[in-house]
């Protein structure tokens, strides 16, 4: 398993559309994915889950991956989380 603090950089946090691209990218590896805000945990593979943490833009989060891809899904989901542009929006 691995383990990264990611500060979020997306303009409207993770809230409808950038949620759902999160989500689409996670359910693209085998690894098991967690975010972890504060104390509260979600299954990064659920919609409701990633949108119930209501994470905020500038706020930090814990991704956890932890499988037989876990480093590339890392590295795909921090940049995820960390971009800035139209797309996000």
């Amino acid at each position: 398993m691995i383990e990264r603090i990611v500060a979020v950089r997306l303009p409207n946090g993770l809230h409808a559309r950038p949620a759902a691209q999160f989500v689409q990218a996670a359910n693209r590896f085998k690894s098991e994915v967690t975010l972890v805000k504060g104390e509260r945990m979600a299954n990064a593979k659920s919609i409701m889950g990633v949108i119930g943490l209501g994470v905020a833009p500038g706020e930090t989060v814990t991704l956890r991956v932890d499988g037989s891809d876990e480093d590339e899904a890392m590295e795909v989901l921090v940049r995820l989380l960390t971009r800035v542009d139209e797309e996000t929006r």
